[in-house]
């Protein structure tokens, strides 16, 4: 993990980009030496099918209208 300026993170932002390619280095670009922001090499959300199955239900009556106490009426 590497902490740079903004200053520097700006004049240098081609070469970090590289590093974080190359080395899968993580820069904290900092404000007044307080961390403010994180560059990492970007990872897709890969989803996949079936995951959440056998974890939701859907009762028998899901179609069936919505009775009038339920509308309170």
């Amino acid at each position: 993990m590497q902490f740079v300026n903004i200053h520097d993170a700006k004049t240098n932002l081609s070469k970090y980009l590289d590093q974080i390619k190359k080395d899968k280095e993580v820069i904290v670009i900092c404000k007044n030496g307080d961390p403010i922001a994180q560059l990492t090499e970007y990872k897709p959300n890969i989803r996949k099918l079936g995951t959440l199955e056998g974890k939701i239900e859907i009762s028998e009556d899901f179609n069936e209208p919505l009775s009038d106490e339920f509308w309170g009426e």
